[in-house]
């Protein structure tokens, strides 16, 4: 698979859901079209270098996604069929990608603490078996202590 990154400039006067409208439809279409989206990146609202379509600003977003060479030609007759997109453009990074390295890795901190609390959740377990045990035991008469108990 080719590996490849597109950045492309929405109109800054769209509402958020139409903005984000936008962008989902383009993640979409690299689906659609037998592609993985293995990043989405909105950059935000940014001052242009020069007035594109009479806007001086832009909302950013970069997309980076694996497919075969027919996606890039879908892809960009889509961005330039919205009026929405203001400017785009898409770059070759990779001939052949490996999919699994590409793919965003958990956050390790997220994980240890995930770790942690299971761990600790788990010791706390084990202690409420053993105070139910502790309290069973204590409740059992014995046998040579029930004369006493009736004081004969």
């Amino acid at each position: 698979m080719r590996y490849y990154e597109t950045l492309y400039i929405i109109n800054p006067s769209l509402a958020e859901e139409d903005y984000r409208a936008v962008v989902a439809k383009f993640t979409d279409a690299v689906e659609k079209n037998k592609g993985v989206v293995t990043k989405v990146d909105e950059w935000g609202k940014k001052t242009l270098a020069y007035d594109i379509k009479k806007f001086d600003k832009g909302f950013y977003v970069l997309l980076q996604y694996c497919g075969e060479a027919g996606l890039t030609a879908e892809l960009k007759r889509d961005l330039g069929l919205d009026d929405r997109v203001l400017k785009y453009q898409t770059i070759k990074l990779s001939d052949d990608a490996d999919l699994e390295k590409l793919k965003p890795k958990p956050d390790p901190s997220e994980t240890e603490s995930v770790e942690a609390v299971e761990a600790v959740e788990a010791v706390e377990a084990v202690e409420a078996v053993e105070a139910v045990e502790e309290a069973a035991d204590s409740e059992e008469p014995d046998a040579e202590g029930e004369g006493e108990k009736d004081g004969l």
